[in-house]
């Protein structure tokens, strides 16, 4: 079944999914994934992606249109996230959806007017680039135990401390910083909105990493920097609710497109093994190679039906906690093993870095661990489940 055909089946999607969908994937298909390779070999694609995202209203889906964004729901989304992939460039796509999915939408639920038009706006515009400050030297999925403070100064906060990890890190405009405005524990942490040009910041290294090469990742250091309280988010040492509830979306989101670039690789694969002749016959000659074929087709069409379910109860105005963790668990675990069957059909040339499942392979890696681990969402349904 082609991907259109396959999108097509689903009564979620209707005309104007379709009209995004194909705004997207033509995007994708002419102007990045012929620089697939090179962007990757630089570390780094072109800050233009974000001018052009924004062009086409990618960067503000779900966004009020005062503020610049279509004032789209979640089911838009689904159709930037999943359309994405076709970019054949993993990095990229993060680095988009830390701009319009997991840096920005915070602003939107908890911000007030100075917070939207100075920094949601420009973000929804492409004039500045997000990124997410949570993650730390010593506290990753321990969201609790960050150690960056944010102490009150008459009508500033003089921020001291360090982040790690960091996706658009290198050249981001400001970053959602989570600072501990109190004592310890999660009642002790605020969200501030941090310029970079502020005094006293700096990026200490640009860090290479295993996979997802084009997107800069960085390691950053504050140093009694001053910026004003009004930058607060919400409530002080109100923060951790928030940043827990910001992490859904960037979980659905992170599911949805691990989802649909397993999909592509495997959609890939299938093609590669009815060309691809062995012992006298193409590889889906053999029994065993199609069986595994349609069985990993099984999982992954399971995960984004879990997606989907997900996606529908944020809709309706529902609680999704238990289904966006699940998908986060399952899609994560599944991508991952259709990209390694995938690299092993393809065999030796699969292993070569010119392959895209070579770059899959790699990239995929970090949906397990980045956005809260397996291991931590198995951790939250014991206690959503009562096990």
């Amino acid at each position: 079944m082609l991907a259109s055909e396959r999108m097509r089946a689903y009564p979620q999607f209707g005309e104007e999914h379709e009209q995004l969908r194909k705004t997207v994937r033509q995007w994708c298909q002419t102007e990045l994934l012929p620089n697939a390779h090179a962007w990757e070999a630089q570390r780094l694609f072109p800050r233009e992606v974000f001018d052009r995202a924004a062009e086409l209203g990618l960067l503000g889906i779900r966004v009020p249109e005062q503020y610049g964004g279509l004032g789209l729901d979640w089911w838009y989304t689904v159709c930037y996230a999943e359309e994405m992939v076709h970019s054949g460039l993993a990095g990229l796509t993060m680095a988009l959806l830390v701009q319009s999915d997991m840096a920005t939408p915070v602003i939107g639920e908890i911000g007030d007017s100075y917070h939207k038009d100075n920094f949601w706006k420009p973000a929804v515009q492409g004039h500045a680039i997000a990124a997410l400050g949570v993650t730390e030297p010593d506290a990753g999925s321990d969201v609790s135990g960050i150690r960056t403070t944010a102490r009150r100064e008459g009508d500033d906060y003089v921020i001291n401390g360090a982040k790690t990890y960091i996706t658009n890190g290198t050249r981001a405009d400001f970053i959602t910083l989570a600072v501990r405005t109190g004592g310890p524990g999660h009642g002790g942490i605020s969200l501030v909105l941090f310029p970079t040009d502020t005094k006293g910041f700096r990026v200490t290294r640009k860090l290479e990493k295993m996979g997802n090469h084009c997107s800069d990742t960085a390691e950053l250091a504050f140093e009694d920097c001053r910026i004003p309280v009004r930058n607060l988010l919400g409530g002080e040492n109100e923060g951790f609710y928030s940043i827990m509830m910001n992490f859904q979306g960037e979980r659905l989101v992170g599911a949805l497109t691990a989802t649909a670039g397993a999909q592509r690789m495997l959609d890939q694969t299938i093609q590669w093994a009815q060309d691809r002749k062995a012992f006298g016959k193409p590889l889906t000659g053999f029994q065993t190679v199609r069986h595994q074929l349609v069985q990993l087709e099984t999982e992954l069409e399971a995960g984004r039906q879990l997606c989907y379910r997900a996606v529908d109860l944020v809709v309706r105005g529902e609680d999704a906690f238990r289904e966006i963790t699940m998908c986060k668990l399952f899609c994560g675990e599944v991508a991952n093993k259709v990209v390694d069957r995938c690299l092993q059909f393809w065999g030796g040339m699969g292993y070569m870095d010119e392959a895209e499942i070579s770059r899959a392979f790699r990239d995929m890696r970090l949906i397990t661990i980045g956005g809260g681990a397996s291991e931590i969402m198995r951790e939250i349904l014991t206690k959503l489940l009562g096990v």
